[in-house]
């Protein structure tokens, strides 16, 4: 049976707070004066009421057990009944009756046959996309509720999407086997067969995340392509079956072990390994385009390091060729000493130099160095990979996004020549009706030099040429002007675009959810008008504004503020309630928060039924305390009675994915917002984020050092509501720019916090993440500490600013291009809407909108809206020293729950040992759930403190509670009680000899 909670089936919560009664179970006067004409006892009316306010909230009637104390005494309290009056409908068919004047009322139609045709028809269509039940049971209440249905009950739904998922799942098994023919089904099979001497399946190898990008890797990355490519057309094979399908038969085949897999039922089996195998293909695909993205990177930056190197030591290398230069010029001299033996004499003085290639060398060295040129030193550095790059780029197959496919050109001349040892090529092919150099011409100027030499007409360097080609092939496979067919993140991403004629019905209605004009033309007036009044408002405001001061050469500065100190009896109290805190365990924490929120429902098999291990919340309690502290199963089984490293770590794997700690950490969300402290702290619309640092082993390709932090890691990345709770977290590579993961984690935030207001440090923003807050509706005002060295666009060339012009430049320059928007504000609600479909990840498409996508017409549009919207950011920014202070008080705020989640991760030193980038982000995930938990837990026995505060007289404020915050730790054990009882115990006498060894024939140490 599939766990209620998982669903959207109404029901009422576990704990139930005042402000739920108040809100949906209050009658009204004209409700209370219907359902006395339809009564004659108060027993009946308030049945009656109680039954009528219930079917408003659940479009159901639920038994009396069901229904919350408090929600029945709101009732009793709202229609003024004495304490002892019990609801009561009295005889059978009056209940009947009341209920039938119910859904009468509201519009609702009681016909179960036509409800369970309805939902049986919802579940089948959806079971073709979809294959976790609760997602079917909640497509089935979507209809039902739009036919104005009467919802059956919930074991009759879930009877349904069992026996239709089950009937769907069937017939695409059978489908997809009978395509795999006698010899696909045996290979498939072959992979769950041990082989090798760690007797390991290959089965375990497609689980195996790539390693990272080192040169033997990066080979055996190739050569597991090929093994893989080998065992069939999966293509072919799962035609017709939905991605999402696939990738949740692939995730269930993942999450067995091979002995587990090898008892399903043949069909079954064979059709899950074989979607593993199709989503291992495409991993394999962009693991090694990712490699080589990687790889080249890593060259290059040694290519700088060594021109860097160079400009240290370039006052030597310059003397010394100087000298030498000097000396063979005094040979060469006609008037010299010794006519004709002048040329010997030179030759003689390179030799003792070093000779003609250490000589070149410097040259190319110091040549380098003047010209900021460190591709000539680039191909140093590619000699190892060469061979292994281009047997990459004949597995993988590349393909243009565009008509500009000069780089495969380049490429594909790059690949004919491969054989050639010798120094010069031809020029590639020219590019349609360009000139000679035309299939070049997407180098940069300091490329083309490199490649090029005046004494080759026509010719180019062919060492130089093929590090430029891979340069650029890696560049555009990044910006994805070049995508791998086959591949998934690598995959030509506007191919997941809607078409315009599928975006059009879905236009009006996501344009009044975002709050955009559904029209081009009144997109335009929005942004304009906007900017034009963020403008005019700084200007207006200037002479009074003495925080901002403009140059003479248009750069703002700003005075720092001082930051507002708490106020002494905010103080006081702080100390007050850390000395009444109780003391609490980590792990009672999380026992008893799962007791009262049932946040543990979330959590249960592959096949989206209940779970059936013995005693649930015990286990999921330990795996979400020891993964949250971040110790392993079999660290943490030591020191846990009740259950083994196994029983832990089956727990963690396959009862335990990414989608279900998300669902866990809403659940939390909801329950923390009806908490009424939280209202002391913030109201939900307001969101910071922000990322921190985490060691991770090094053996993947996600493991980066960073710039910014310094050290190897990755990075999570939090979203932190003004409330102080974490609405969700990410786990991303160093080397992103945060600002691309920031929409993504908002859209993906499944809680009823729903933020409009997005603050972010200066990492947390670009120009393409500013368009995309807006088309999605949010108001994106981060902390940009380089504003000074920003671009101010003006809306207009024609206005003319009387204090605050300079700051736009150039009078006719930084001008927003309009009709550039107008053009493609088709391509901007495509994508929008594409991505709100689900069809398209805003990360994927934020990480291929980038500076150098010069092809890409959508990166332009987005661009030129971003630059409008954070123009009109900063101009606020500068304006308003109230929302300065708000943006950095957010941002304070996702700094210090970043230390207290670090607090609480104290296990293996805060290192993440996995190399698996899945479980290394499902234990930041773990973590970001303990601390919701700890921060719920915290907040409810700091209202007990508070009552008890005020019982003895404090006057305490929401503004005092409000300069509190619930990332409070003194009272807690992280570590647990240890047992002392052993201290007293006499151990026995230790023996220092072992006589069963002969030692004498050792060697002594020289």
């Amino acid at each position: 049976m599939t766990s209620i909670e998982r669903t959207a089936y109404p029901q009422f919560k576990r704990l139930t707070s005042a402000r739920v009664p108040h809100v949906f179970f209050t009658p009204t006067a004209e409700e209370s004066a219907w359902a006395q004409e339809r009564t004659s006892s108060p027993q009946a009316l308030f049945a009656l009421v109680l039954a009528l306010k219930c079917f408003q909230k659940m479009a159901r009637f639920p038994s009396r057990q069901e229904i919350p104390e408090v929600v029945v005494d709101h009732v009793r309290r709202c229609l003024a009944l004495g304490p002892d009056t019990e609801p009561d409908h009295g005889a059978g068919r009056t209940a009947k009756w009341h209920r039938k004047q119910i859904r009468a009322r509201q519009g609702v139609i009681y016909d179960q046959p036509r409800a369970r045709a309805v939902a049986a028809k919802a579940i089948a269509e959806a079971a073709l996309a979809k294959n976790n039940p609760p997602d079917l049971i909640n497509v089935a209440l979507e209809r039902l509720v739009e036919a104005s249905l009467e919802l059956p009950g919930f074991t009759t739904l879930d009877e349904m999407t069992a026996t239709i998922r089950a009937r769907v799942n069937t017939e695409i098994f059978t489908r997809v086997v009978e395509r795999m023919g006698p010899q696909g089904r045996q290979r498939v099979q072959a992979l769950l067969t041990t082989m090798g001497p760690d007797g390991r399946s290959m089965f375990n190898r497609l689980k195996k995340p790539a390693q990272r990008p080192t040169w033997t890797r990066f080979a055996a990355q190739a050569k597991y392509l090929d093994e893989i490519d080998a065992l069939g057309d999966t293509g072919a094979w799962l035609d017709g079956v939905a991605p999402t399908k696939i990738a949740d038969f692939a995730g269930e085949a993942a999450a067995q072990d091979a002995d587990t897999l090898s008892r399903y039922d043949p069909v079954k089996q064979v059709a899950l390994l074989a979607c593993l195998l199709h989503t291992a293909r495409m991993q394999a695909r962009d693991d090694l385009a990712e490699m080589l993205c990687k790889r080249v990177a890593a060259n290059l930056k040694k290519a700088k390091a060594a021109l860097e190197e160079i400009r240290q030591r370039q006052r030597t290398v310059s003397e010394r060729l100087i000298g030498t230069y000097r000396t063979v010029l005094e040979h060469l001299d006609p008037e010299g000493s010794a006519p004709g033996e002048g040329a010997a004499r030179a030759v003689a003085a390179v030799h003792r130099a070093g000779g003609f290639d250490a000589q070149l060398a410097d040259i190319e060295s110091v040549s380098a160095f003047h010209g900021d040129n460190y591709e000539v030193l680039a191909h140093r550095f590619f000699k190892k990979d060469r061979a292994v790059m281009f047997d990459l780029v004949t597995k993988l197959e590349l393909k243009a996004t565009s008509r500009d496919d000069s780089v495969l050109v380049a490429l594909e001349h790059a690949r004919t020549h491969e054989a050639k040892r010798r120094d010069f090529i031809p020029l590639p092919p020219p590019v349609s009706a360009g000139g000679l150099e035309s299939g070049i011409m997407f180098a940069s100027g300091n490329w083309r030099r490199a490649i090029t030499d005046r004494r080759q007409p026509g010719m180019v360097a062919r060492r130089h040429f093929e590090v430029m080609v891979f340069t650029y092939l890696a560049e555009e496979l990044r910006t994805g002007d070049i995508a791998v067919i086959g591949g998934s993140e690598y995959a030509d991403w506007s191919t997941n675009l809607l078409s315009w004629a599928e975006c059009e019905p879905l236009l009006e209605g996501f344009c009044a959810q975002v709050g955009l004009p559904p029209t081009a033309v009144g997109f335009i007036e929005h942004l304009r008008g906007t900017h034009l009044a963020a403008a005019a408002h700084l200007d207006a405001g200037y002479e009074d504004n003495t925080d901002l001061t403009i140059t003479e050469e248009g750069a703002p500065a700003l005075k720092r503020r001082r930051g507002p100190t708490a106020p002494k009896a905010a103080e006081d109290l702080a100390a007050a309630i850390a000395r009444r805190m109780p003391e609490r365990s980590l792990l009672s924490i999380v026992a008893r928060t799962a007791h009262w929120l049932g946040w543990h429902h979330h959590f249960g098999p592959a096949s989206g039924s209940d779970p059936k291990i013995k005693d649930p919340l015990f286990r999921y309690s330990l795996a979400v305390f020891t993964g949250g502290i971040n110790i392993g199963p079999y660290e943490a089984a030591k020191h846990l009675t009740g259950i083994s490293a196994r029983e832990l770590s089956m727990v963690r794997n396959r009862h335990i994915d990414i989608t279900k700690l998300n669902a866990a950490i809403a659940c939390v969300v909801n329950a923390f917002a009806e908490l009424d402290v939280a209202k002391a702290w913030g109201d939900g619309s307001a969101v910071a984020a922000d990322g921190t640092q985490v060691e991770i082993y090094i053996d993947n390709l996600l493991a980066e050092t960073s710039i910014r932090y310094g050290g190897v890691g990755g990075i999570a990345y939090h979203y932190i509501s003004d409330t102080y709770v974490a609405l969700f977290s990410r786990f991303i590579p160093c080397g992103v720019w945060e600002a691309v993961h920031l929409i993504e984690g908002l859209l993906a935030n499944t809680s009823q916090v729903q933020p409009t207001t997005v603050h972010a440090d200066t990492q947390g923003q670009s120009t393409p993440v500013f368009a995309l807050a807006t088309l999605f509706g949010f108001d994106l005002m981060p902390r940009i500490r380089n504003f000074k060295d920003l671009t101010f666009f003006r809306a207009s060339s024609q206005l003319v600013y009387p204090h605050i012009d300079e700051l736009f430049g150039e009078r006719g320059r930084n001008v927003i291009d309009w009709e550039l928007i107008e053009r493609h504000w088709r391509d901007l609600m495509q994508v929008a809407i594409s991505i709100s479909e689900g069809r398209l990840s805003s990360a994927t498409l934020m990480r291929r909108l980038r500076s150098n996508s010069r092809k890409n017409r959508i990166y332009k549009v987005f661009r030129e809206v971003g630059r409008s919207v954070r123009t009109v950011a900063l101009l606020r920014y500068l304006a308003d020293p109230a929302l300065r202070a708000r943006v950095t008080a957010a941002t304070n705020k996702v700094e210090t729950y970043n230390a207290f989640s670090q607090w609480l991760g104290f296990g293996n030193t805060g290192v993440i040992a996995h190399n698996d980038p899945e479980e290394q982000e499902k234990l930041i995930k773990l973590n970001t759930l303990l601390a919701n938990l700890v921060i719920f837990h915290n907040a409810l026995d700091l209202m007990d403190v508070v009552r008890g505060l005020i019982a003895e007289g404090w006057p305490i404020t929401a503004e005092e509670l409000g300069a509190l915050s619930p990332y409070l730790r003194a009272h807690i054990s992280r570590f647990g009680a240890y047992a002392t009882d052993e201290i007293g115990v006499r151990p026995a006498a230790f023996n220092p000899e072992l006589t069963e060894i002969d030692f004498t024939t050792v060697g002594l140490a020289a």
